[in-house]
């Protein structure tokens, strides 16, 4: 399978090469949060974990009001849920060809009393990361090679290193709010924390390591105001902060000389790395009627700013990073029709995005014009606009089931996402700039179907996303004829081989249950 873009253009080593974010935006609540991707690798649904009325729907949501999602994203809109009520939602993804999975038990209420209203989830969560064996870049001396000769690859000898564990995650939501009934207004507060022990893609970032522990968290501060307006119009506004941090531990297997025993041995090196991201972002959502029978329109506008303190400085990176900031934007449209029994929605939405990284000098260092950059000063600038657009489009249909005319319900639908941006790199220390296009496409067709009976309904969605992949080493062992050559500095022994993005399909599996609490 070849995935489009970079990768189907010049080969992924050149589009890894040239990146500097990768998925910075990896977080919980990813509603009203933008994401920043620079090469189409493959992320599970990690935190796409609460319930909707329209995940089988490709998730359309501008005209389309969903009470089971909703509050999640923006909490004002809690005020909406008519009686008390007990959600779980089992969620499960894989990623093919043994590249990673995971599984999310949830388990939220709401519930009302008088003008006020509230919410509480919790969530446990298991993330496998990828199968794929790591090089062990083993080093084992062989008889003399012919004259002039330093080094012979072979196959590496050595063994891999164990397949990674499963890590656990740990995810906390709350929300309260208040309801205004004279104005018709809503004003709702709402708090998540994520302890995060592994998030799902991290491993494959760091091809030549023998083992990565991760630990750090996230942070989601919400605050909601809906205003409603008789006809069934509505305003409804967020503002919120994030903040995501992970610190990497990652562990090599380097060489070096031992002079007791003469020989080159294998020791372990721990690097620390570490990922912060803070965000602040306002996000404004109004639907209204149309005067055709059962249709609704309903605009969107939302904006990100955000700092990055720390980027990790990925193995399969070729360019270190230090702080930067992006804005990021998201203007979109949407329509959809309830008649009868039948339900259809469509979202268009235009992501204009820019973002501004470097690499800071760590000693003074001299440019090829005999300039020198002091410490802390920029040696590179990388600068990044994106044009991504976003499709989602669904239908749905109602089924009598005996005297029941509600009792089930089918969903099918499709998201695309497009990510087209250009990259002008300036390079201070040689007085060079280069520039670059990428793009790729992501598709995702969805399904789902409910079933409702008087003292329950019982939801399922499924969905799978191609046009991604993951990253592949593939690494030869060394054979030393010289040991004194290693010893003296002389041999550089490249610690992986080439790099390859392989397609791969992310394939994920929601049951949700929903039980009236009265």
């Amino acid at each position: 399978m070849t995935v489009p873009g970079p990768v189907a253009r010049c080969g992924s080593a050149c589009a890894l090469a040239l990146s500097t974010l990768i998925l910075l935006t990896a977080r919980p609540l990813a509603g009203q949060l933008i994401s920043i991707k620079t090469v189409p690798i493959a992320q599970g649904d990690q935190f796409d974990i609460f319930p909707s009325h329209h995940r089988g729907m490709g998730g359309a949501s501008i005209a389309l009001a969903d009470t089971l999602l909703d509050p999640f994203r923006s909490p004002a809109r809690a005020s909406r849920l008519a009686v008390p009520r007990l959600f779980a939602s089992p969620t499960f993804y894989g990623i093919s060809k043994e590249s990673g999975g995971g599984r999310t038990l949830p388990l939220a209420t709401f519930a009302q009393r008088g003008t006020w209203y509230g919410g509480l989830s919790l969530a446990v969560q298991e993330v496998d990361p990828s199968r794929i064996p790591t090089s062990s870049n083993n080093v084992v001396f062989g008889p003399l090679p012919p004259p002039g000769v330093v080094g012979v690859a072979v196959p590496n000898p050595g063994q891999p290193p164990p397949p990674p564990e499963s890590h656990g995650n740990a995810y906390a939501f709350a929300l309260l709010g208040t309801t205004l009934a004279g104005p018709q207004l809503s004003l709702a507060a709402s708090f998540s924390w994520a302890r995060l022990k592994g998030v799902d893609g991290v491993e494959v970032l760091y091809p030549g390591s023998q083992g990565i522990d991760q630990f750090g968290h996230a942070v989601d501060v919400r605050l909601g105001l809906l205003k409603e307006w008789p006809g069934e119009r509505s305003l409804d506004a967020v503002l919120l902060h994030n903040r995501f941090s992970m610190s990497e531990d990652v562990t090599y297997a380097e060489l070096f000389w031992d002079p007791s025993t003469q020989r080159a041995l294998q020791r372990q090196r721990l690097d620390r790395e570490l990922e912060r991201t803070e965000t602040w972002g306002l996000h404004l959502q109004y639907e209204r009627p149309l005067a055709a029978s059962g249709w609704r329109v309903g605009w969107i506008a939302t904006g990100n700013l955000m700092s990055h303190p720390k980027i990790p400085d990925y193995e399969i990176m070729s360019i270190p990073r230090d702080p930067g900031h992006s804005h990021a934007y998201q203007l979109g449209i949407g329509v959809s029709r309830i008649t009868g029994p039948a339900t259809f929605g469509l979202d268009a939405v235009y992501e204009p995005i820019w973002s501004h990284t470097y690499a800071a000098a760590a000693v003074p260092t001299e440019t090829s014009l005999g300039d020198t950059i002091p410490v802390g000063g920029k040696t590179i600038e990388n600068r990044f606009r994106f044009s991504n657009a976003l499709f989602r489009m669904g239908v749905g249909r109602e089924l009598p089931i005996g005297s029941r005319p509600r009792a089930a319900t089918w969903q099918l639908g499709v998201a695309v996402h497009t990510i087209h941006y250009w990259l002008n790199q300036q390079d201070h220390v040689q007085d060079a700039s280069r520039a670059r296009e990428d793009w790729w496409v992501e598709w995702t067709p969805t399904w789902g179907l409910t079933l409702r009976f008087p003292e329950l309904e019982l939801r399922y969605s499924g969905r799978v996303t191609t046009g991604t992949g993951r990253p592949r080493s593939q690494t030869d062992g060394f054979v030393l004829n010289d040991p004194a050559a290693f010893r003296a500095g002389g041999l550089l022994v490249a610690p992986n081989g080439p790099l390859t993005l392989e397609g791969v399909s992310v394939v994920t599996h929601q049951f949700s249950l929903s039980l009236p609490l009265h």
